[in-house]
């Protein structure tokens, strides 16, 4: 069966708009990030070979398994963050409240690799447990990983994508202990903004509420 275009979807007054990437989205602006969203940030810390710091934010993260835990980036081109992985194993994750998203903003211009992010956005550096790179001090928590491996992505031909994931395995695990109470992780608390809609837009956890999963 074939899929209409966009524009017959439209002629036929179907409530339902309707595209395909490749062909394009027929709207004022692509909408898959506004559409994936909220998505935590992936704001990352790594060190060069030669010890440069980096601090980079990455719309593209998430867990990918718990037991061990396991968290990854997509890099869009081969930026610093990536190179610095690749080159020392390691990178930290931080995480981003509300009241850091100016100084993580501040560390997404695009400045020259010798520039340190933590010093440009004002952050502190604490230095790592079980890796050389360290975190932001101000982030309510922060992840120590040891990279698995670096895939780069292809598309359904076969052909190479210019993106990489990176997946790392945590190995350590700093809380600041505000953002404990009564042994739980307060993610309320803490405030992560997350990714939501077009290029700028952003959100802060909202209400949130329980639901169990049914027994068996």
């Amino acid at each position: 069966m074939q899929t209409p275009s966009p524009s017959e979807t439209a002629d036929r007054g179907s409530d339902v708009h309707f595209y395909e990437p490749a062909t394009g989205h027929g709207l004022a602006h692509d909408p898959f990030k506004a559409i994936v969203a909220p998505r935590v940030i992936g704001w990352m810390s790594t060190r060069s070979a030669d010890g440069r710091l980096n601090l980079a934010p990455y719309s593209f993260f998430g867990a990918f398994a718990g037991s061990p835990p396991v968290i990854g980036f997509s890099s869009e081109g081969r930026k610093d963050t990536l190179r610095n992985v690749e080159q020392t194993g390691e990178f930290v994750w931080n995480l981003c409240s509300r009241e850091l998203a100016e100084a993580m903003n501040r560390s997404s211009a695009p400045v020259a690799p010798e520039v340190d992010e933590f010093e440009l956005a004002g952050l502190t550096p604490v230095a790592g447990r079980k890796v050389s790179v360290p975190h932001v001090g101000e982030s309510p928590a922060a992840l120590e990983c040891r990279l698995l491996q670096v895939i780069r992505l292809h598309d359904l031909d076969g052909r190479p994508m210019d993106n990489w994931l990176a997946l790392g395995q945590v190995v350590g695990v700093h809380i600041r202990k505000a953002f404990l109470n009564q042994g739980l992780f307060d993610t309320h608390a803490a405030q992560p903004i997350l990714r939501a809609g077009y290029q700028g837009d952003y959100a802060r956890l909202g209400d949130m509420f329980q639901m169990l999963r049914p027994r068996s």
